[in-house]
């Protein structure tokens, strides 16, 4: 164990303010006490005030949680939501006093977290848009999702659902990448060491000073546990996706939750939200569909136009990058599976980055003053409502839009970076780059034409596909009211 040392700038443990946020056990576990009890408190309330009128649930959630505790982080310090999340918090307990048995290979699979984030929430989200919206519902997906965490901290070992189990888990380690911060150890202070205290400090079971050589983090979380344990433990700034730039051991979950999330996310939002809100919306591929299939099949209450601009954006998504990457192999002459794993990083920021452009606008529009509001309702604070701090109108909200375009842009220098990373001639690099690089071509084009169609075509009025979903489930309504009087007639 080192109990002193003489940090590099670049360190963050040694920078004043930060350093004490970053590294001091007993703020940081104040810290996640507090967090885990926002998180209890959100939950149970949910429960207890189930009407529309619940702010505070769903504003910690889906606007603090979700936005700024996930898409801003990952992008930027990377995994530190990870590091003080409820369900983590409370593992490192359970892991220590339950059974540690070890997980059967059949659930330790970092693609179980995933397909449950796929199918379980954006599936239903685009099916039945309000379902997640309401306190009620919001506050018993945490609880069947705590409840699991628990079961599972107890009965394995070395935290097998944050590794496995957990939806957001199976994302974060692929898109923190994109972030500037990486946790590692002086070489020269390890070199000595003899007690492994990093390592007996982790509850992951990970060896921090094995990081820097193997260019990966594994499944850390950055719980800084281990910082706590050795003064040898540095956490340092880097140049932006220092690592994608370099070798590592690819995991197949990292690829396809960055493949699956940009199409489940970016692309899909893009058609049904973007899109949709367009002067031609019923001329699009996805609303014809639904429409078709509507002329002879009652959906209810399912948002049809919203289940097959997901449809058709996973089907977009999955074909251009493995079809393009196919190509790739081919001119590259390089194992199409090498080429696939090794590429694909380098659609990390197309989610990432560019979900900063919507996370940004809607703080302006909505989560500041859900925030502010759900707090004054759930702790009855004597303070006024806050009013959104911008509308629609403001022409001002288009500079966040940068961010659509700097993902792409950066998406595509990664790609410089990764196609080095494989053994080929620099000709077959500079044809098989395009190929490679469909799916990034595919958002960039996206957001080109969506600005085109606005500019062209106009924006619908009377609130777009949701007015026309409403104006739906009216019709279906009064067809059932008809019915109804016809038979009692």
């Amino acid at each position: 164990m080192v109990e002193k040392i003489n940090r590099e700038k670049s360190d963050i443990y040694g920078i004043p303010v930060l350093g004490f946020l970053f590294k001091n056990p007993r703020f940081l576990f104040i810290l996640k006490l507090s967090v885990f009890a926002l998180f209890l408190y959100a939950m149970t309330y949910g429960f207890i005030n189930n009407s529309t009128d619940n702010l505070f649930t769903k504003g910690i959630f889906w606007n603090l949680f979700w936005p700024f505790f996930m898409v801003i982080t990952l992008g930027t310090f990377g995994r530190i939501f990870c590091g003080i999340c409820p369900h983590g918090f409370i593992g490192k307990y359970l892991t220590k006093w339950g059974l540690n048995k070890k997980m059967p290979k059949f659930l330790a699979n970092p693609f179980i977290g995933l397909l449950v984030l796929f199918f379980a929430w954006w599936l239903v989200y685009y099916m039945y848009p309000s379902f997640y919206k309401t306190p009620v519902s919001t506050a018993l997906v945490f609880l069947v999702l705590t409840i699991i965490a628990i079961i599972t901290f107890f009965v394995f070992e070395k935290m097998a659902y944050c590794k496995s189990l957990c939806p957001i888990g199976a994302v974060t380690n692929a898109f923190s990448k994109v972030g500037f911060t990486k946790l590692e150890t002086y070489k020269d202070a390890c070199s000595s060491c003899k007690t492994f205290d990093c390592a007996k400090a982790c509850s992951y079971d990970l060896k921090p000073f094995t990081f820097e050589k193997k260019n990966s983090m594994a499944d850390c979380t950055l719980c800084m546990d281990c910082a706590s344990s050795c003064e040898a433990v540095a956490f340092k700034v880097t140049k932006p996706s220092s690592s994608l730039f370099k070798k590592f051991k690819p995991r197949k979950a990292d690829v396809w939750a960055l493949i699956l999330l940009t199409g489940a996310i970016s692309i899909t939002m893009g058609f049904h939200h973007a899109l949709g809100r367009s002067a031609i919306v019923e001329e699009f591929i996805w609303t014809k569909t639904a429409r078709y299939f509507e002329s002879f099949i009652n959906f209810g209450t399912i948002d049809t136009i919203g289940l097959f601009a997901f449809s058709y954006a996973i089907l977009f998504v999955i074909i251009t990058s493995v079809v393009g990457m196919f190509v790739a192999s081919r001119i590259l002459k390089v194992d199409y599976e090498k080429t696939f794993y090794t590429l694909g990083y380098a659609f990390a920021p197309l989610f990432i980055i560019g979900g900063l452009s919507h996370v940004v606008e809607f703080f302006f529009l909505h989560y500041a003053s859900n925030i502010v509001n759900g707090f004054v309702q759930a702790f009855s604070l004597n303070i006024n409502y806050m009013e959104p701090l911008a509308t629609r109108k403001d022409s001002w909200l288009h500079i966040f839009k940068m961010f659509n375009h700097l993902a792409y842009i950066w998406a595509f220098i990664i790609m410089i970076g990764r196609i080095k990373l494989l053994e080929s001639t620099t000709f077959r690099k500079v044809v098989a780059f395009p190929f490679a690089s469909a799916l990034i071509i595919f958002y960039m084009g996206l957001n080109f034409y969506t600005g085109y169609i606005f500019k062209t075509y106009g924006a619908q009025k009377r609130g777009g596909h949701n007015h026309m979903q409403q104006q739906k489930q009216a019709n279906h309504s009064s067809l059932n009211i008809i019915i109804i009087k016809e038979n009692k007639g």
